[in-house]
């Protein structure tokens, strides 16, 4: 990127906090908060999104074959929660900086009201010079309730608090044409909407310790970059990763982003978990909301509804042939939507501020 950033979201994932082992990597902790710290005072605010948390209790607590594997993750996540935000505070404190400790489940960011809390709670944080630390609330939330794992978080969180960058760090250097440990892979240095392919180099097998294989790093990626969000995939396992950013020497998969998108935007776009209902459209209305100019999803172009939503709810927008368009916040509910269909001279059920196209996932 050509400006310094102001605001970066930093998301580190349990393979660069964990050894081989599974225990805890704290000279790897240590040396992320110093760089943290270093980009802090350099005039950068830093979100850090950590994963990690089940590995600092994986040896601590001794199971029966009873215990069933969504209790046993409850149990590790909220013991190990409390010794990971405890290591961060102390190895902070020996840098000077103050930190705090946000836990958020899906449900945080899918009312609007909710979403906004946490923004002004980030934003205070941030106007405060206290560096927050958010993870997801794992003792609570189950399989269904989950994030897809932290690289959506972390994306989520980039678009809410408007930062300009999103570095995900993992244990290999970005997108390989080719497998990582192939000395003959080489390293995908950039990605722009105009790049195409990209998705048949990426194995699907998740990291030893994390949910969230690269696949689902690159979604990701490619979600925020949409949003006009810089986005690097990274070798959170090097030493310097973060100041190799802020030196602009960072070896990486740098997504090119596009124009910023507005916040409204940005909360709709990610809450395609969460929808309501469907509404779905004729060819002239996708074409429409295709278009350069932007556009509002009118009940003219609209077919049929599906599903029992309310105004504000979120709704998926699919084709005649049940192709997924995107995603919007309906601007009345189902059953006036419905009565609606087809008729022209209608308030928009979709206004453009609150419409979220897929057009940039087919990498």
């Amino acid at each position: 990127m050509d400006n310094q950033p102001q605001l970066v979201v930093v998301k580190v994932g349990s393979n660069v906090l964990t050894k081989d082992d599974g225990s805890p990597d704290r000279q790897r902790m240590a040396s992320l908060a110093k760089q943290i710290v270093f980009l802090k005072e350099k005039g950068i605010q830093v979100v850090l999104v950590s994963s990690g948390a089940v590995a600092f209790a994986r040896n601590k607590i001794k199971f029966d074959d009873k215990t069933e594997s969504v209790v046993q993750k409850q149990i590790l996540a909220s013991v190990g929660q409390i010794d990971i935000v405890q290591s961060y505070k102390e190895l902070f404190q020996q840098a000077g900086q103050q930190i705090a400790q946000i836990v958020v489940t899906p449900q945080d960011f899918l009312s609007r009201r909710h979403y906004l809390n946490i923004k002004d709670c980030l934003q205070g944080l941030l106007n405060h010079n206290i560096i927050p630390i958010i993870n997801e609330n794992d003792a609570v939330a189950v399989t269904e309730l989950m994030f897809t794992d932290n690289d959506e978080l972390a994306s989520m969180t980039a678009a809410m608090i408007d930062a300009d960058t999103l570095i995900l760090l993992t244990n290999v250097d970005g997108i390989y044409q080719g497998h990582p440990d192939d000395p003959d892979s080489r390293l995908i240095e950039r990605i722009s909407r105009k790049t195409s392919g990209v998705s048949r180099y990426i194995s699907t097998t998740k990291s030893a310790f994390g949910r969230g294989g690269m696949r689902s790093k690159m979604k990701m990626a490619k979600k925020a970059a949409y949003l006009g969000i810089h986005v690097y995939i990274a070798n959170g396992n090097r030493d310097d990763v973060l100041l190799d950013f802020y030196n602009r020497r960072l070896k990486a998969t740098y997504f090119e982003p596009e124009s910023s998108k507005p916040n409204p935007k940005k909360w709709v776009a990610h809450s395609d978990n969460y929808t309501k209902g469907e509404v779905i459209v004729n060819d002239g209305a996708r074409v429409a909301l295709h278009a350069e100019d932007a556009a509002s999803l009118l009940p003219v172009g609209v077919v049929g509804i599906t599903g029992n939503f309310s105004k504000g709810d979120i709704v998926r927008i699919k084709d005649e042939n049940g192709e997924k368009l995107g995603l919007g916040k309906a601007e009345y509910g189902s059953r006036k939507a419905a009565e609606r269909v087809g008729m022209s001279k209608q308030k928009p059920i979709i206004h453009y501020n609150y419409l979220y196209l897929f057009k940039y996932h087919n990498l």
